[in-house]
């Protein structure tokens, strides 16, 4: 296995040197060819996936996570559709992101520069696969790609894809390489480095998945912990708005990091707003679980338990409470939040930008969905994931923050005293 590793990580490692120098053009006909593969082999990985789910089928899980795990045309088409959206997109990797002259005629710049050799690790979700390949490439690192043992006849299927890309364009098809293998030794291994020779582990998935990586990891880590979203109605919320926005943040996928988890509502408005929300949500098939004023506004709610608050259910369950205002709110999420995504609906713009000032997560909306927590969403092409740490990358990881920087400095020939 170590020996194993190592070479992917060493090829990993020479791939990317080259990759660095990739002109716009080149890569840009890679994901091109990339999407059209992926076309092609439609039926391929189609069989791929089918495999994954029959396997799936004998097992306990979630239907969140086969949703998750389910491939079908429109979604393979979504990930063609997603290479070349990021082939449209200007190419990080050179920008002057600033430049300035010093007094003694030195000239400094800040360029952004590849990462190097980044490794994701992810469950179960064969789009990840294309969206971090492509991401990677874009922006001129190379990629090591860990998905979940439940889908890895899918990954190598899309792998091949990605890979049969790179070459068209003349590019190493080691840019893009997936462990193939299911053991999680391989999972330690990497978060290990593999000897220095990655530079950066973007962990993709749920609370367990993440906890490892940040307790293990001997590299630096992009933290994507789990999305604990709450929308908070406010006592000047449009009814109509809010209904909207709650059914949708919550109902229309239910197994997305950006799903509301938890709806806050005004008491102020309560007795007017309660029981029309929770009919909104029971009648789309939630179940929602309350505390006392949520479940005396309809006997269907059940009570929440302490733990309810700080649930991800990635499901067609929610947690509701009445809370006393925007500052009660903004306490809730602060207390039992994970800093991803948290949403405000208010008429009143005041209460909007102190919520959008003060609630510290990496995306706070004012009158929209907590679903738009997408890289897509933001116009970024895809993502590879949303980074709820501090440093570096916050929010949507697309092609920029997947770039670092260095100084270049043009002189004519001064010297330090």
């Amino acid at each position: 296995m170590t020996t194993e590793m190592n070479t992917l990580g060493l090829r990993a490692r020479a791939a990317a040197k080259a990759l660095a120098q990739a002109s716009t053009d080149q890569k840009n006909a890679a994901l091109r060819a990339m999407a059209q593969h992926i076309r092609a082999e439609a039926t391929t990985i189609l069989t791929a996936n089918a495999k994954d789910l029959a396997a799936a089928a004998s097992k306990d899980l979630k239907s969140s996570f086969v949703d998750r795990l389910t491939l079908n045309p429109s979604r393979i088409e979504a990930m063609a559709t997603g290479l070349e959206d990021i082939a449209g997109l200007k190419d990080p990797v050179g920008r002057v992101m600033e430049k300035w002259a010093r007094p003694n005629g030195m000239e400094i710049s800040r360029i952004a520069v590849p990462v190097g050799v980044i490794g994701i690790i992810y469950e179960s979700r064969p789009n990840v696969t294309a969206d971090a390949g492509g991401l990677c490439l874009k922006s001129g690192n190379a990629a090591i790609l860990r998905g979940g043992s439940d889908g890895i006849e899918t990954s190598k299927a899309i792998i091949t894809c990605l890979q049969a890309g790179l070459d068209d364009a003349g590019l190493s098809p080691d840019a893009i390489q997936m462990v193939a293998t299911s053991d999680r030794a391989a999972v330690g291994e990497m978060l290990q480095g593999l000897n220095g020779t990655i530079d950066l582990i973007v962990p993709r998935g749920g609370k367990n998945l993440v906890a490892r990586v940040q307790a293990e990891a001997r590299v630096p880590v992009f933290s994507h912990l789990e999305g604990l979203c709450h929308v908070y109605v406010d006592k000047d919320a449009d009814l109509d708005m809010a209904k909207a926005i709650v059914l949708n943040a919550k109902m229309r996928r239910t197994g997305v990091c950006g799903s509301a988890e938890t709806i806050l509502i005004d008491q102020a408005i309560a007795n007017t707003a309660l029981e029309p929300i929770i009919r909104t949500l029971i009648d789309a098939g939630c179940e929602i679980r309350g505390d006392a004023a949520t479940q005396s506004a309809d006997k269907a709610v059940k009570p929440a338990a302490e733990e309810d608050w700080s649930t991800e259910y990635l499901d067609a369950i929610v947690s509701m409470r009445v809370v006393n205002g925007v500052e009660e709110a903004m306490t809730h999420i602060a207390k039992y939040g994970s800093q991803h995504t948290d949403s405000i609906i208010t008429a009143n713009a005041a209460t909007a930008e102190k919520f959008l000032r003060e609630v510290d997560s990496a995306i706070v909306l004012h009158n929209a969905s907590t679903q738009f927590a997408d890289g897509g969403e933001f116009g970024f092409g895809a993502e590879i994931g949303i980074a709820t740490g501090k440093l570096h990358a916050r929010g949507p990881v697309g092609v920029e923050q997947l770039t670092t920087f260095k100084y270049q400095i043009r002189g004519t020939g001064q010297i330090r005293p």
